[in-house]
């Protein structure tokens, strides 16, 4: 009898722990699928706003929400100090909604009797985001973000102080303004569509841009635009009196001569190009495409401004080459043809000034800078470029001798090269070039002294006058 019991209860024991390592094992199990199962997930949504915002009150502002599963619902709060009301409260209903922009839009009457005070200037919202987790006995992941806001209304002051009376096809102009705001964003200038960067001038607030027109696009007009944080936004208009101009249109033949010589010495030069046989393409290739890449140097190079402060700039006319006699005109449309005018074959522009005098004659820079290149560039040849402030660029190219290396800063009146007949150029001479910010611009103008005069130094004693308060 007592082997009976002694058995049973041996199974008993046996049963009972059965049980429990069941149990422990779905109590484990159901804990390994509660910390480990998607719809238990416990990632708190996400709220993608700054702490400190800035709010016009007309332009609602725009809150970006998120979770990794699925939103729920999301309500937002608005508080002047005193009073308090719901300006938003949604509840999501599809199913797999991740992501969600949050107009909140300002009160302008009563929520449910609740006025805020209209001369508020600070206000806090407080947003508060749910997803639809089941975790925590499916109240699921909870967010609250509180967002300190600074009302402002009034949009950014500009004062145009001076600029260039006119401004001509191909040619520059100058501008100094003024931006004020207690918050502002960005500003910048617009002219010909494109986008100028401008120069701290003389004091905090005041700027100075050279910009551009370019000879190959017909119209022209300039702009200050200016936003703040809390995106109030002005724009001015600049009035330049514009000046249209008609540049040379040439037809030049392509010669065999010409391409297997000059053409094929720079084809020769380039992997890309030198296994090019047929004399068309081969023209084409370099007088277009290595052109464009020589040119994209040239364009990243001369759109650097410093950010530096400028208390006075002045320019003097240059004048790169004694004696120099023009051989080639700044803004020619060429027209390559091949043995028939009616095959046309490639085209270009000229963005130069060519001048020629005596054989490997002496360079000069007539105004100090700093050389940010010192090398060959493809049809430019040598050539040596230099930075005189303001986004202000000259370049010479087919040089036979560079004296000057990358990185020097050099003296007005400064011998920099030797003209020749590096890259495409047939005979020996100086391509002079001029480029603001980027763009090509009249050689001409910068080597006129009363075009300067008129046109940079008359503007930048208008604005000084202003400036510094005085009517002489």
């Amino acid at each position: 009898m007592r082997r009976r019991r002694s058995s049973f209860s041996s199974r008993k024991k046996s049963n009972s722990k059965s049980i429990m390592i069941v149990v422990l094992g779905l109590i484990l199990g159901t804990g390994a699928y509660l910390m480990t199962a998607k719809e238990f997930e416990r990632v708190d949504p996400v709220i993608e706003a700054e702490n400190h915002l800035y709010w016009n009150r007309k332009d609602p502002l725009l809150i970006a929400i998120s979770d990794d599963t699925a939103l729920k619902s999301y309500e937002v709060q608005v508080s002047d100090g005193v009073n308090t009301v719901t300006t938003t409260k949604e509840v999501i209903l599809e199913a797999n909604q991740k992501e969600r922009v949050v107009r909140v839009e300002y009160p302008k009457k009563a929520v449910n009797g609740v006025m805020l005070n209209p001369k508020s200037t600070k206000f806090k919202i407080t947003i508060s985001v749910q997803d639809r987790s089941n975790w925590g006995f499916f109240q699921g992941n909870k967010v609250t973000k509180e967002l300190m806001v600074d009302i402002d209304y009034k949009r950014p002051q500009i004062n145009v102080l001076a600029n260039s009376y006119s401004v001509t096809q191909g040619g520059s102009g100058l501008i100094i303004f003024q931006v004020k705001d207690n918050s502002l964003k960005h500003f910048y200038l617009e002219a010909g569509g494109r986008k100028f960067r401008a120069s701290p001038y003389k004091e905090a607030g005041t700027y100075a841009a050279l910009v551009a027109w370019p000879f190959n696009q017909e119209d022209f007009s300039a702009k200050v635009v200016a936003e703040d944080m809390a995106r109030n936004k002005r724009v001015v208009n600049v009035p330049f009196f514009i000046r249209p101009k008609n540049y040379k249109v040439s037809w030049i033949r392509a010669k065999d001569k010409f391409i297997d010589g000059k053409i094929s010495d720079l084809a020769d030069s380039e992997p890309e190009y030198a296994l090019i046989k047929d004399r068309v393409k081969k023209l084409k290739a370099i007088n277009e495409d290595m052109r464009k890449a020589n040119e994209d140097v040239i364009h990243q190079l001369s759109m650097k401004v410093s950010d530096e402060i400028v208390d006075s700039w002045k320019i003097k006319p240059f004048y790169p080459l004694k004696n120099g006699a023009k051989v080639a005109s700044y803004g020619d449309e060429r027209h390559y043809y091949y043995e028939d005018k009616s095959n046309e074959v490639s085209q270009s522009y000229h963005v130069g000034l060519d001048m020629a005098s005596t054989k490997m004659a002496k360079i000069v820079s007539s105004n100090a800078g700093t050389v940010v290149y010192s090398d060959y560039n493809g049809i430019y040849g040598n050539m040596p470029m230099i930075d005189h402030g303001m986004g202000l660029y000259t370049l010479y190219g087919h040089c036979s001798n560079i004296m000057v290396q990358e990185g020097d800063e050099i003296a007005g009146g400064t011998s920099i090269a030797q003209t020749g007949m590096s890259g495409l150029a047939l005979g020996d001479h100086l391509h002079f070039g001029v480029l603001v910010q980027g763009i090509e611009v009249r050689p001409e103008e910068w080597m006129d002294k009363k075009w300067i005069h008129d046109n940079i130094d008359k503007i930048f004693q208008e604005a000084d006058k202003i400036i510094e308060g005085t009517d002489e």
